[in-house]
């Protein structure tokens, strides 16, 4: 996969050099550019933003830098094609927006993006970017505005490592269990947690600090354990995420399932689950 990051901090983007990220850029299996969109400001100022058409606090992203950005990132990826009218070919590229106004970013389209061959992110600040960026850049290849949450950024390059992060571990190779990922919260698979936040996890030592881990996950028995697991998955998702189990398929709940939703003071009637 390549990724191209086009922002006004580069050095913001030093922490997908570590961990499991770093560690696909150095085997090739993630090609990461990042682009500082002040090259391509040409004042001796490198200015990339002005008043607001209209009035109204802040500034906005001027389009003229980051439309060159644009057609400079396309056109070295795609060896400098042409596309009709003299703009750069997209090739497979999609550009990745982060914005308050955005859908709202997922696991699930975390896992299309993972399928993707060229994602370029925005990194926007101050009020946005001029809106004709977005609009010239549909005309050459897929756009999506993402949000990560209902808050709002000082700029889009928080926004757009936790999208990285989401998309990148997704990839083959990248986690060193593979099986991981389907077991996430909010996986995008049918296993036993989909639609759930995993439960709580334990590790040696057996005791400590007065704390004991819970007896069945000793048991060797796989069957209780996964039903432990699932149980604890839905006692947290009813307790932290009432609207995940809200919009559970009730062919997907078991009547042990029921039972443990009711525990939890949940309240399952009939064919519906309801809080």
């Amino acid at each position: 996969m390549l990724l191209d990051i086009i922002t006004i901090f580069p050095e913001y983007f030093a922490p997908l050099g570590v961990s499991l990220i770093g560690k696909a850029v150095q085997r090739g299996d993630i090609a990461v550019g990042v682009h500082d969109l002040r090259s391509w400001a040409h004042d001796p100022h490198k200015t990339v933003d002005d008043t607001p058409f209209g009035g109204g606090p802040g500034m906005v992203m001027r389009p003229e830098p980051w439309g060159e950005a644009l057609d400079a990132v396309l056109g070295a990826a795609d060896g400098r094609a042409q596309s009709p009218g003299g703009a750069p070919s997209a090739g497979g590229a999609q550009l990745i927006v982060p914005t308050p106004a955005g859908e709202l970013f997922s696991q699930g389209i975390a896992a299309e993006l993972a399928g993707a061959e060229h994602l370029i992110f925005a990194c926007g600040r101050y009020e946005g970017i001029d809106a004709r960026v977005v609009d010239y850049a549909r005309n050459l290849m897929p756009v999506r505005e993402l949000s990560i949450g209902d808050y709002v950024l000082a700029g889009g390059e928080p926004a757009v490592l936790v999208m990285v992060e989401a998309i990148c571990r997704l990839l083959p190779g990248v986690l060193g269990n593979a099986g991981s990922a389907p077991d996430d919260s909010f996986g995008a698979g049918d296993g036993p947690m989909h639609g759930l936040v995993e439960g709580p996890a334990y590790t040696r030592p057996r005791a400590w600090r007065g704390l004991e881990v819970p007896d069945v996950l000793l048991s060797g028995n796989h069957g209780a354990i996964a039903r432990w697991r699932r149980d604890a998955a839905l006692r947290r998702t009813a307790l932290t995420r009432p609207d995940l189990v809200a919009r559970l398929p009730s062919a997907a709940l078991s009547a042990r399932d029921r039972q443990v939703l009711s525990q939890a003071r949940f309240a399952v009637t009939g064919e519906d689950v309801a809080h």
